[in-house]
């Protein structure tokens, strides 16, 4: 794909609902499928650094598992705290049954 792209998961690993962490460039990258679109941010919380991954994924909402802050998958925007700042998303891309996330 390039254009600083990397491939992360295919489609068909990661049904509706379902998430999973990848490392991009050292980096937890939670990537998130919500009813077949795709959403990649960054996997730790920045209330005390838990990985999101660990969450509950509810619609466009991650809840963090440590004391359940939690966010909108499509912007990073904190929707409740504790924590306090938003979380770091990046561009998607979909090609065939490749997901693909930009570093």
């Amino acid at each position: 794909m390039g254009h600083g792209f990397v491939r992360v998961t295919t489609a068909s690993e990661l049904s509706p609902g379902a998430m999973k962490w990848v490392v991009i460039d050292r980096e937890r990258v939670l990537i998130a499928n919500v009813a077949g679109v795709y959403y990649a941010l960054r996997d730790v919380c920045g209330h005390r650094g838990a990985p999101l991954s660990r969450g509950k994924l509810a619609g466009h909402e991650i809840e963090c598992p440590l004391h359940f802050a939690r966010f909108d998958v499509r912007t990073g925007k904190l929707v409740s705290g504790p924590a306090s700042a938003d979380v770091v998303t990046y561009e998607v891309r979909l090609e065939e049954d490749t997901v693909y996330v930009r570093r």
